[in-house]
C-alpha cells in the first residue's frame, strides 16, 4: 500500500513589522496604569490597523507574555506572528 507524502501544515507568514513600529507599540504597552485588558486592546488595535485579526483571548495571552513587554523586539515580532490572523 502506497503512503502519501507528508505535507507541512499550512501557515501564512505575516509581514515583519518595522522595528520603530514595534518599539512604539512596546512604549504604549509599558505606559503606567494599563491593566492586562487594556494592553490586549492595544495589541488588537496594532494588528487590526495593519489588516490582521486577533481574538481577545490571544491578545490577552500575548499581553500577559512578559517577553512581549520586556524581551527583544524579535520576540515581540514572533509573538505577533503567532497570534495574528490574516483578514
Amino acid at each position: 500500500m502506497a503512503t502519501l507524502p507528508q505535507v507541512p501544515p499550512f501557515s501564512i507568514a505575516i509581514e515583519k513589522f518595522p522595528a520603530t513600529e514595534l518599539a512604539g507599540l512596546r512604549e504604549d504597552l509599558l505606559q503606567s496604569g494599563l491593566d492586562s485588558r487594556q494592553v490586549a486592546e492595544l495589541i488588537r488595535g496594532f494588528l487590526t490597523e495593519r489588516g490582521y485579526g486577533i481574538s481577545f483571548d490571544d491578545a490577552h495571552s500575548a499581553a500577559c507574555d512578559v517577553e512581549v513587554l520586556f524581551g527583544s523586539l524579535q520576540r515581540m515580532q514572533e509573538t505577533l506572528e503567532r497570534v495574528a490572523v490574516l483578514m
